[in-house]
């Protein structure tokens, strides 16, 4: 036993000696790699990253370059009762009744950005539709009274002006270029606070939330999660150079503040808008003339599809710009100008981005192969010219956008001709009880087949009009409104 603690503790003294002279060989090495590194200069022991993963990010450039160009915007409006008036519009309307209605006086808060020296404001349509005054509070607490130049409600945009010169403004950026984690800061007038400023990071592009009631809305937001809240809306979403790279339209809550997600609609939708409105006294909405459907594992292989890339074309319109550049249903549309395409709402937004008679080049895959189209897009009579504002009054009047439906639908409804709402505001339709889907065979015993149809219909008409036509149920159904 003596022999064997004897030997043990020999042991103990050799693994003590041994680590020993590890450790100082070890604090060796260290000290001559870091007397050569020092000899040449460089360090040992430090790795370089580029400045923008390792500094913090700063955002007073951006915030001091943005808050100036934000507004606070207040309207006023008057609310009918809305069960009186539902109820007897159609009746009233079309014999020119002015029955007992309750009216409410309402206020209501919302934000703007200065996009020009001279006093021009983008904001939401929501902000300032129906608004019977806009009152518009500058950062420094100048107020003006503004007018609407136009709106859009395909979008939620609305173009507004104060007159005044030498105001500061945001310039457009490019939020094609904004990318997934980047920084971004949101300016606005959150439960009236005036110029308050939060920020996040870009969580999602192309996202769409089904808030505008689909037809030819365009929905391709973008997602962050930078606190918003009412009375942000019209907003500015900024990247930390300071550019204007999206307007703030919306949050996604159950109770209807801030629950980590917000939506902004993109500077290049938001410019083109503003380019628009200004120049045409309306947007020039240039259309694919398709149906395109997102591409799921499920109707993949329903489709006989060999990969999940790209979007679906189910439908195409004769004689639509698709139609015209030889794109058939069951076609996959991989890119459009080398972006690449995966998401009906991703398409939507380029589109929306364009104004008729342009052109697009489209990478898509059929049957398995690439091929290569050019697109020259449309307005919605099927042309490839500008309109002009006048072409647009019976439409706006009666607050709806009409497009073809496809040809499916007009078989199954049997149907030779008509016009579809697909998209319904305030106007003389909507107060008639008209719903979105409606499909207008004929006004006033005149068959409608196109936009021309309509106008030409209603351009002089006066008093009663009787609308008729079929939902896609199949229920057939006749309105009356007065003009």
């Amino acid at each position: 036993m003596k022999f064997v603690n004897a030997t043990f503790k020999k042991i103990e003294k050799m693994k003590t000696k041994l680590l020993s002279t590890r450790f100082f060989f070890g604090l060796v090495c260290l000290m001559i790699m870091g007397v050569q590194a020092e000899s040449m200069n460089v360090s040992a022991i430090t790795t370089m990253f580029p400045a923008t993963n390792g500094d913090p990010v700063d955002f007073t450039f951006a915030a001091d370059k943005s808050v100036p160009a934000v507004v606070n915007i207040k309207t006023s409006f008057t609310q009918k009762n809305s069960y009186y008036d539902d109820f007897f519009a159609p009746f009233n309307d079309f014999f020119q009744m002015n029955p007992f209605s309750q009216q409410y006086p309402i206020a209501a808060t919302g934000s703007g950005v200065i996009v020009s020296e001279d006093g021009y404001i983008v904001t939401n349509n929501h902000v300032v539709q129906d608004a019977e005054q806009i009152s518009v509070t500058l950062n420094d607490k100048r107020e003006y009274t503004a007018t609407i130049i136009g709106s859009d409600p395909s979008t939620d945009l609305a173009l507004i002006k104060i007159e005044e010169k030498g105001l500061p403004f945001l310039e457009f950026g490019n939020s094609d270029q904004v990318k997934i984690g980047e920084w971004v800061l949101a300016v606005g007038n959150p439960f009236n606070l005036t110029s308050t400023v939060t920020a996040g990071i870009v969580s999602a592009k192309a996202r769409n939330i089904n808030i505008l009631g689909g037809g030819s809305s365009v929905e391709s937001f973008i997602q962050t999660d930078a606190a918003v809240n009412p009375g942000n809306s019209g907003g500015a979403l900024v990247n930390t150079k300071g550019e204007l790279i999206g307007i703030n339209a919306a949050i996604a809550s159950n109770t209807g503040s801030f629950a980590g997600y917000s939506f902004a609609i993109p500077s290049n939708i938001a410019s083109k808008v503003v380019t628009d409105l200004k120049q045409f006294g309306m947007v020039q909405r240039a259309y694919l003339g398709a149906d395109i459907t997102d591409i799921t594992a499920a109707n993949a292989k329903e489709h006989g599809l060999s990969g999940l890339k790209g979007v679906y074309v189910s439908v195409v319109n004769e004689g639509g710009a698709a139609n015209e550049a030889g794109i058939e249903p069951g076609d996959v549309i991989l890119s459009v100008e080398g972006k690449e395409v995966n998401s009906s709402s991703r398409l939507l937004e380029l589109i929306a981005e364009k104004h008729p008679g342009d052109k697009m080049d489209v990478v898509l895959q059929r049957n398995g192969k690439s091929v290569n189209k050019t697109i020259e897009l449309q307005n919605r009579r099927g042309e490839t010219n500008m309109l002009k504002k006048d072409d647009q009054m019976a439409t706006t009047y009666l607050g709806a956008t009409f497009v073809e439906p496809d040809q499916d639908e007009m078989s199954r409804l049997r149907l030779q001709y008509g016009l579809k709402i697909a998209e319904l505001g305030d106007g003389v339709l909507k107060r008639a009880g008209i719903k979105e889907g409606f499909i207008v065979t004929k006004i006033d015993g005149v068959e409608i087949r196109t936009m021309e149809d309509i106008e030409n219909t209603l351009v002089e008409k006066s008093g009663g009009v009787l609308m008729e036509g079929v939902y896609a149920n199949g229920m057939k159904a006749y309105y009356g409104f007065g003009l």
